[in-house]
């Protein structure tokens, strides 16, 4: 990928919501099974939603998937900004860039639904699982690729999520 590409990639990110992108090396994409086990222990959505474990692609699928790219995004985003859908519309403008390859990761649970319709999508074109439900372990990604990342102790604080591109 050209830094022309890569510059109008981060500005379409930009355009779209993003407090900041950093292009990544695939390879530090922290991956780890205890991420499972906090979405099933842990979260509401937990087989409530096409997005989240078990229905969600597996660790192993992550790996695999991510294995065969050379260029990834991680995004950044402050505040209340709906990732997922945002990932997905960024996704879409980095694809009609021709990088016909490009697989969006959310953050959190799919909330394009008050409730998922298990039997199919009713927003395929917007919903993409979540990093954590993908078996991807977040905190270290971020913060291995020169990030802050801290977990919140309070509701006051200013809610800072992350959304993954793997880009070829």
């Amino acid at each position: 990928m050209n830094e022309r590409d890569r510059a109008e990639i981060q500005q379409i990110c930009l355009n779209r919501q993003a407090a900041g992108s950093v292009f990544i090396d695939p390879e530090s994409i922290a991956m780890a099974h205890w991420t499972l086990f906090k979405c099933q222990y842990g979260c509401p959505a937990f087989n409530k939603s096409l997005c989240c474990p078990p229905h969600a692609p597996s660790h192993a699928e992550t790996q695999k998937i991510i294995a065969e790219y050379t260029v990834a995004l991680l995004v950044y985003f402050r505040g209340e900004v709906p990732v997922t859908k945002t990932i997905a519309e960024i996704e879409r403008a980095v694809f009609l860039k021709n990088y016909y390859k490009v697989i969006g990761f959310g953050a959190g649970p799919c909330k394009l639904c008050t409730e998922c319709s298990l039997d199919g999508c009713l927003f395929p074109y917007q919903a993409r699982p979540s990093m954590e439900a993908c078996g991807i372990d977040v905190y270290s990604t971020v913060r291995d690729n020169g990030f802050s990342l801290n977990v919140l102790t309070s509701r006051d604080e200013q809610r800072n999520s992350f959304g993954l591109l793997l880009i070829e």
